[in-house]
């Protein structure tokens, strides 16, 4: 065979090879048999090592040989990958329905599983296989293409060559995870707790050999730009997938009632454990792809989707000992060490109780046998005692009097379950705000993490926040400590400096306020532009801010009157932290301060944009009619929301007229 002959058969046998790979992996029919297979994969690679200018990363051969990355590559999505709402029971469901309805005549859904693994991204340009992206915070990802190659179900090259993006589910299946952890075993290593740490951990390895070697798989629920291709539903989404061969799960029904989504619902479960797959429960999602932008999403998760979680499983295990905790406030955690126990697939030993209360009125005794489940199936929790267990050894539970860590006395406030150390200077209180201040919500110090900040508390370098900007004065010290080499140092150094440029909202919940959470740390931010307008603010002034309370707005103004916190901010700001944000600009209008609500097809604007602009003039924008509401905007096809405005006597307005009211405001 001629050399060009020979190249004509590697792209030949690319084709075959990708071809049955799909018939395999994703629809289950195979034409060869496995021996025909690797008889022709075998002929490939011989024939890619005599041309390596030959060199495609999409091979079939590429998929089964490892290399080794330093890292992955940070990747912020097109567009944001975001969570679900839960509900636990047949009325929780009823409710979304319901609010669907109140907004969509007649609406279908679509129930599917809802598998326990790592969410990602695939990407496609030209027909071929371009990237996969983890979906970290949901805004911005890792870059794991090396590994997800290894995933045989995934197609390199797909019949399409616009540009297309599916979401879905990489995945260990029951049988790869058992196989691991007996491989685990025999090299005297621990085993993974369950599947979905198995998955996580594969999929971050920086060898894809050890990926491939775990044996993932993965369904795709998600077609991203589903839009460009005229599709117009979810089950015609799912359908147009597979024709591109990506791997989507027939056990899926679409439904138009509560009954008949109930009834799948319970059809899936009895078949739960018997599935190749973890699923830990059902995603209902709306079935119209264009309601489905017109409800649009809540910061955190789609309105038009919901994921319906399995009962949590029970069992029985000893609790050990009660151990207690301090946090950054100074509130006084109680946690229960368990026996180890496996609950609806994970290990669990350990579990928080909260507060006194708690213990009591559960009555937990050290060395009681407890009724341990899942909330969510994610936490754990101690739901009772099991009183008929106990012989004798087990007494009544003495809550401390005094912090275990700086011996103070311990307070319990007025109208609060929990109790509190009140000394400033507790170690863990230092140790736990830095861990906040740090932490990805607030200023985002990615490479300073829990374990960092008590080691470096321990040898003496952060002992309060401040400290966190002058670590670099002990640059010297620290590159001799083992573990800190000079490169990991100077990320950690880069990584503090960097964060100087949060803004104003971020460093406030950072500060960590009581009371003051993520949301009413952004809005303070807003509202006043700068720390020190903030400052000077009074209670008065504070809760006529729309979302601010009467207990946050007095929270803020004692924090501010505490010397220490203005020595602090004092000193950040000199280490060149940022205490600016861009005040949001609100128009005076006629629903400035107003309670505003949208219904029906609006077509001057999206819901999202309607809402952005109602608040940009001052409106809090609520989704549902009371007597408390200003006003009601409706478009074409409006429903129960109307009819309810209508007969509370709430003032409604067409689209039409809001139209001319921001055309008003404007001038």
């Amino acid at each position: 065979m001629s050399m060009m002959d020979e190249k004509a058969r590697i792209l030949e046998l690319r084709k075959e090879l990708e071809k049955y790979s799909i018939e395999y992996y994703v629809y289950d029919n195979p034409s060869i048999t496995d021996q025909e297979y690797d008889r022709l994969m075998q002929e490939l690679m011989a024939l890619e090592e005599k041309y390596p200018e030959m060199y495609d990363a999409t091979s079939p051969s590429q998929r089964i040989i490892g290399s080794v990355l330093d890292g992955f590559e940070k990747v912020t999505h097109d567009t944001q990958m975001l969570s679900l709402s839960n509900v636990f029971n047949k009325e929780e469901i009823e409710e979304f329905v319901q609010r669907i309805s109140e907004s969509v005549s007649n609406p279908e859904f679509v129930v599917e599983c809802k598998y326990d693994g790592l969410a990602m991204a695939l990407l496609y340009d030209d027909g071929n296989f371009t990237r996969a992206v983890t979906r970290g915070d949901g805004i911005v990802g890792e870059d794991v293409s090396n590994n997800v190659k290894t995933i045989l179900s995934i197609p390199m090259h797909i019949p399409e060559m616009r540009h297309v993006e599916v979401r879905g589910e990489v995945y260990m299946p029951k049988a790869s995870f058992e196989q691991l952890n007996k491989r685990q075993e025999e090299k005297g290593l621990a085993p993974f707790a369950n599947p979905r740490n198995a998955a996580a951990g594969s999929i971050r390895q920086l060898d894809s050999s050890i990926c491939a070697s775990r044996k993932l798989d993965a369904y795709w629920y998600y077609f991203q730009n589903a839009s460009d291709f005229a599709v117009q539903t979810q089950e015609e989404a799912l359908q147009a997938m597979s024709k591109m061969h990506f791997r989507t799960n027939p056990l899926r029904k679409v439904c138009t009632t509560v009954e008949q989504i109930w009834q799948f619902i319970q059809e899936i479960q009895e078949k739960r454990e018997d599935l190749p797959y973890e699923i830990d429960g059902m995603v209902i999602k709306l079935n119209n792809l264009a309601d489905q932008r017109r409800l649009g999403s809540t910061a955190k998760v789609p309105r038009y989707a919901t994921a319906y979680k399995f009962p949590a499983q029970e069992v029985l295990t000893r609790l050990k000992d009660i151990v207690i905790t301090v946090g950054r406030t100074g509130k006084i955690t109680p946690n229960a060490v368990l026996e180890p126990v496996r609950v609806a697939g994970t290990t669990v030993s350990a579990a928080q109780l909260h507060n006194e209360d708690m213990i009591v009125n559960k009555d937990l005794r050290i060395g009681d046998i407890v009724v341990v489940r899942k909330a969510g199936e994610i936490i754990p929790e101690v739901v009772t005692s099991v009183p008929e267990r106990r012989d004798g050894t087990q007494v009544p539970y003495k809550f401390p009097t005094t912090c275990p860590i700086c011996g103070s006395h311990l307070v319990r406030l007025p109208d609060e379950a929990a109790h509190y150390c009140i000394n400033q200077d507790c170690p863990a209180r230092v140790v736990e705000s830095m861990i906040h201040f740090a932490s990805r919500d607030a200023m985002n110090i990615d490479t300073l993490g829990d374990k960092k900040i008590e080691q470096l508390h321990e040898w003496g370098y952060l002992n309060s926040i401040e400290d966190i900007y002058f670590l670099d004065r002990y640059y010297d010290e620290l590159i001799e400590k083992p573990g800190y080499q000079k490169k990991s140092v100077d990320k950690l150094l880069e990584s503090i400096e960097k964060s100087k440029k949060q803004p104003l909202g971020v460093i406030l919940y950072g500060l960590g306020i009581r009371q003051v959470g993520k949301k009413a740390a952004m809005i303070l931010a807003e509202q006043f532009g700068d720390i020190d307008t903030l400052m000077h603010a009074c209670v008065d002034e504070l809760v006529l801010i729309h979302d601010i309370g009467l207990i946050t707005a007095s929270s803020v103004v004692a924090f501010f009157k505490e010397e220490k916190n203005l020595h602090l901010i004092d000193v950040l700001k000199q280490a060149g932290c940022n205490f600016k944000q861009e005040k949001k600009q609100v128009v005076e209008s006629r629903f400035t301060n107003k309670t505003c609500v949208l219904t029906g097809t609006l077509e001057h604007y999206t819901r999202n944009e309607a809402k952005a602009i109602l608040e940009s003039l001052g409106a809090n924008v609520s989704g549902s009619v009371s007597k408390k509401t200003d006003y009601v905007i409706y478009g074409t096809a409006a429903g129960s929301k109307l009819t309810k405005a209508q007969s509370l006597g709430v003032m409604t307005m067409s689209e039409e007229e809001f139209v001319q009211e921001v055309e008003n405001a404007k001038e």
